[in-house]
Parts: C-alpha cells; structure tokens; sequence
C-alpha cells in the first residue's frame, strides 16, 4: 500500500510495484493537505485509468472530519471517488461512512487510521454497522496486541510499516492543534507550513512552528520539519527528543511474523515525500514481500535493502516503534 502526492508518485508507485495507491484531494477532506500535493479531478481520473490499465488498485483519503458548515464537501469527496472508479475510499468519519455505504455500495471501504480503533471490538463495530471490509491500526500496538485484532475480527487489517512514525493514536492527537490552533483531524494538515518558520540565530538555526520554539540546531546538523512531537525540550534540566526521536518506522524485518499472524497488507507512509522515495521504497519492499512468499521464515533482509531504506529515514536512522516491546 503506497503514497502518492501527485500523478508523478502514483505512476512510480505502480511501476515500481504498488498492489495498492493512495491519495488525497487537494483540500481539508484529506490529511495530507499541504500546499502542492494532492489531486484535482483530472489527475485522479488520470491517475484511477493508469492504475487499473496495469492491474492495480487505487484508494482516496478522505480521512479528516467534517463540520456541519462544510459537510458537502466531504460527501462530494467520496462522490469523486465513485465517479473516477477508485477502488475504495479510506474514511474515519462514521457519517461517511454511512453515506459512501448508502450512496455507493459498491465501493469498498477502509477503516482509516484517523478512526483510532485499536481493538477488535471498535472494528468489528465499523464492519457491522457500515461494512467497512479493512482496518488501518495505529502505530502504537505491539505485534501481540495486533494479533489479537487479527484473530477476532473478519476485517482485513493494514499495519504501517516504513515512514514516519507517530508516537500518538492517530485520530486523537491534539499537540498540534495546541500549537497552530487548527486540529488536523479537520482542517487536514499536522503542522501545516503556514505556521513554520526558520531562522538563522547567534545559538544555532530555530525551527518555529506558531510561534513555538520546537528545535535548535548546530551548524551542519541535519534539520527536520517542525513537529511538535519531534522537537527537543528542556525537562528536568535536560534539553533532549521528549516525546519522540527523530527516526521513521521500519518493520521490513518483521515480515514474515506479520504474514504469520495474518496482516493483509503493510502501509507506507509518505504522501508528502517525493516521486523518487515512493519509487525507491517501493522497491525495496516489493523486492521483500516477494522474497518472503518465497522463502518464509528463512527470509533475512538484505543490506542494501536497509541501506536504501535508511537513506530515506528520519536522522537516516530507523525503529520498530511499538511493535518491539519485548517486556510484554
């Protein structure tokens, strides 16, 4: 399951072996709505026939809330998504939901991760009121924890397993909005660029977001977008990553325990990145996917995988986040 920011990303997605795409629109229905991405219609209908000429399947995010003031823009959304042919439609609304499954009972529907259902008993809740047929789960279970969903629900379930890497339960994460006003389950954007700011200072080039200091860095230290959950704060007079390093997911390792357990597919993140990082790491895991349907446990990830993968990580350095937690 691959990003794609544009057309570019979606064309490298598929060539470079993608079972799946997804995208956004080009406004707050999606959560990824930063300037410069997404998709207008003639892209989607583009994007929708280059897919399925090749076999592959295409989903639209509209994965934010809706309000009662804005409310047709949402359902037009999943209208768009019907009227261009995409395969599924990935929402966490439940008034979505309804109305995709009474509007279009065709199309397929996919528990968004912005839904936060972490058990089985909130998916199983989904599939029987909406029919949702797959669950995308926060990336704060551990592998027993998801083992558990998989057991006790007929949903497929999505795990992440390559990008950045969220500390909190997607969906209910409000430090963003503490800082820039704006929740991103609404307006679509987690530390939108309007809010970021650079400069250059006596003590090391600050990143600003809202007016809040989030980091400092050294000359020739390696900056990243500002975050709030990534940022270095001084606690308990120590100034250090308090909530979460700078470091992107990477489970290629876990493979073949996530297929044993019954993981239908894995998720990369990275809507907001380049054509040349969803075609890279989309090859990359295709290249091991591929390996494990061929030689199960015995599969070991090779190094120039790691290597590749790694180059595209935060601080080039990669974690298994919550799905190692070995005291469990």
């Amino acid at each position: 399951m691959c990003p794609a920011g544009g057309l570019p990303a979606l064309k490298a997605a598929v060539d470079n072996g993608a079972d799946w795409v997804y995208l956004g629109l080009r406004d707050d229905t999606n959560a990824r709505n930063f300037a410069g991405l997404n998709f207008d219609a003639a892209a989607l209908a583009a994007g929708v026939v280059y897919a399925h000429t090749r076999g592959r399947k295409v989903l639209l995010a509209v994965n934010t809330y809706p309000q009662a003031q804005n409310w047709s823009r949402w359902t037009a959304a999943i209208d768009r998504a019907a009227a261009a042919g995409a395969d599924a439609v990935i929402i966490a609304d439940p008034a979505l939901m309804r109305h995709a499954a009474r509007a279009h009972p065709k199309l397929e529907l996919h528990l968004s991760v912005q839904g936060s259902a972490t058990s089985y008993e909130a998916i199983n809740f989904f599939h029987e009121r909406f029919g949702v047929k797959r669950a995308v789960l926060p990336r704060v279970l551990s592998l027993a924890q998801v083992e558990q969903v998989v057991r006790n629900t007929p949903v497929e379930i999505e795990v992440f397993g390559f990008g950045g890497l969220c500390v909190m339960v997607e969906g209910r994460c409000a430090l963003s909005a503490y800082a820039c006003g704006d929740s991103p389950n609404t307006s679509g954007a987690c530390s939108p660029a309007r809010a970021v700011r650079w400069k250059e200072t006596a003590a090391g080039l600050e990143s600003r977001l809202n007016g809040v200091l989030i980091d400092r860095y050294a000359a020739g230290e390696r900056a990243a977008y500002p975050t709030v959950c990534k940022g270095r704060y001084t606690a308990e007079g120590e100034c250090y990553y308090a909530f979460e390093e700078p470091a992107s997911l990477n489970v290629l390792g876990m493979l073949p325990e996530l297929m044993r357990i019954g993981v239908r597919a894995v998720k990369i993140e990275g809507r907001q990145r380049s054509p040349a990082y969803v075609a890279q790491v989309t090859r990359v895991w295709r290249e091991a996917i591929d390996a494990v349907l061929r030689e199960g446990a015995r599969f070991s990830p090779r190094p120039d995988w790691m290597a590749a993968l790694d180059r595209h990580a935060e601080g080039s350095q990669h974690t298994l986040g919550a799905f190692s937690r070995p005291w469990k």
